[in-house]
């Protein structure tokens, strides 16, 4: 496996993370406390977590197929964009148990 698989899997696992946090305290803002403004913001994050996460899918999918992850591990990291900051726990176990298996380039002789 290459790192870049990887490496593009952080890179959407934490913008993923940071939007939908954001979108947790815009809706938090908009209903709870009810503040001015907020709708607008909910709307605009909730439509880039949204397209942003359709990406995670596809590489969190990627690095599970070729990695040959069983169906239960895939799903959960799936599925952990979805639920605020639990995408940063998955980020960092996945990257602990990949990082043995990404091939080093070996140099070629001349």
């Amino acid at each position: 496996m290459k790192q870049s698989v990887l490496t593009r899997y952080r890179a959407m696992a934490y913008v993923t993370g940071v939007l939908l946090i954001l979108l947790t305290l815009g809706v938090v803002a908009k209903y709870v406390l009810d503040v001015s403004g907020a709708a607008g913001f909910t709307t605009a994050v909730g439509i880039a977590h949204g397209w942003l996460y359709v990406v995670y899918l596809v590489f969190a999918f990627d690095l599970g197929t070729k990695a040959k992850w069983p169906m239960g591990k895939l799903a959960w990291t799936l599925l952990a964009g979805t639920i605020p900051t639990a995408v940063f726990f998955v980020e960092r176990r996945v990257v602990r148990e990949v990082t043995p298996l990404i091939a080093v380039p070996e140099p070629v002789a001349a």
